[in-house]
């Protein structure tokens, strides 16, 4: 008789068992995911869907990318993990990398984003309390999101997700994006770190300007605090650069050299395998010693394998990142010319989320039937971050859709765009 182990569960009882046993702390969506393979994923009755989320930003080189799949049986027969008592082959390179591509010095592995806000937030702690006990403040924004963790929730500015934890960590001050006056004002010598995302992207993929930020240097470099910047969704080749804060040292007219002393991100960088990482300077790295923080599972050989692996193929599709992401914005800005309902198009790259003046669940639920998956944030905002890899061909077959859908919310005014 087989093994509880060995006896698969059929596909048609999954959601009923996962409703008796998983905690539910998740609104599913009425889809079963078998496999994928590019930039589709296949349900478990065979039906094909265009993802264009991608495992929230995870899946950056789509599913089943032949590169990945061949390191991955490669490792998974040599070594999966080891304590971090040891070294193996790929942390000191994967950390070369890091250093090379964000102009940092130092890296700390962790299993995901939350992780590295938590152990970013650790660091501008001890950072501050060397210099005095009372420098404990953390300055972050209003519609943020940092992760899920005591921590990380303590500095997200968003109440929906903080209120059924409070109290939270102390000394933590909220300011409106690109409000520079409000920010002046929240910064002061009590400050340890000012936290930042240049694209909130569970607020509503809200751009932060050049002008903002690099006040936000200047701030944090006249008290003596770290800036640190989450580049945990918008990272790693999302917005064609190979970290979001390295568009403002491309601004031809305006260009800027602000410099985080510490950067925070995941979710790209394991392919799907969890990893997270803390990139910081010698300033801000010098405030962790040997004992003060640690992970168990962090950096092992297999994910990191994998990471290497998939900053080796990133160089060669930023170029089609920007390419397509300017394709997919034009293509989204008919859409706002066409329908009163539809405000807005925001993002970078391929992460791009498009502002309705109705809530936007409908739609994704829509195009769900349709054969697409896409995502609602802040309510009102299609978020698209499809793989690295997505073709214009792909777009306009999204596009279309919801140009379909919208049409029956709204006929488009006189005149307007086709």
């Amino acid at each position: 008789m087989a093994s509880s182990a060995e006896t698969p569960i059929q596909t048609p009882n999954i959601v009923d068992i996962e409703q008796q046993y998983v905690l539910q702390n998740y609104a599913r969506y009425p889809l079963v995911i078998e496999s994928g393979k590019g930039c589709c994923v296949y349900d478990d009755k065979g039906r094909r869907y265009l993802d264009f989320i991608s495992g929230i930003g995870v899946n950056a080189l789509g599913h089943a990318h032949p590169r990945i799949v061949k390191v991955v049986r490669e490792q998974v027969g040599k070594l999966v993990h080891c304590s971090n008592l040891y070294y193996h082959p790929y942390q000191g390179p994967l950390a070369a990398r890091l250093a090379e591509r964000s102009g940092l010095q130092r890296t700390f592995f962790c299993n995901s984003g939350t992780e590295a806000m938590e152990g970013a937030l650790k660091m501008a702690r001890a950072f501050g309390r060397k210099q005095d006990p009372a420098k404990y403040e953390i300055v972050s924004l209003d519609n943020s999101f940092h992760g899920r963790t005591l921590g990380a929730l303590s500095v997200t500015g968003q109440a929906k997700y903080r209120g059924d934890f409070e109290p939270l960590l102390p000394g933590v001050r909220f300011v409106p994006v690109n409000d520079m006056a409000a920010l002046e004002q929240a910064v002061s010598e009590r400050t340890a770190a000012v936290v930042l995302e240049p694209i909130l992207g569970e607020g509503g993929i809200v751009g932060l300007t050049r002008e903002f930020s690099e006040r936000a240097a200047d701030l944090a470099q006249r008290h003596n605090a770290l800036l640190i910047f989450d580049e945990i969704q918008c990272g790693l080749g999302r917005t064609g650069a190979y970290f979001a804060f390295q568009l403002w040292h491309q601004d031809r007219e305006h260009g800027s050299k602000i410099m985080p002393d510490v950067l925070v991100t995941a979710k790209p960088l394991g392919c799907g395998f969890p990893i997270g990482a803390i990139v910081a300077n010698e300033r801000a790295a010098a405030a962790i010693g040997a004992g003060m923080h640690g992970s168990t599972f962090g950096g092992g050989a297999l994910v990191c394998r994998v990471a290497l692996e998939f900053l080796d193929l990133l160089p060669d599709l930023l170029p089609a990142i920007r390419e397509n992401g300017r394709y997919f914005r034009r293509r989204l800005q008919a859409l706002v010319d066409k329908y009163e309902f539809v405000r807005q198009v925001r993002g970078e790259g391929l992460m791009v989320g498009l502002d309705l003046a109705i809530p936007g669940k409908p739609f994704v639920l829509e195009a769900m039937e349709k054969g697409f998956l896409i995502n609602c944030t802040h309510d009102t905002v299609l978020r698209f971050l499809p793989p690295y890899i997505i073709e214009q061909k792909d777009i306009s077959r999204l596009v279309d859709a919801l140009d379909a859908m919208f049409a029956h919310v709204q006929s488009p005014p006189a005149g307007g765009a086709a």
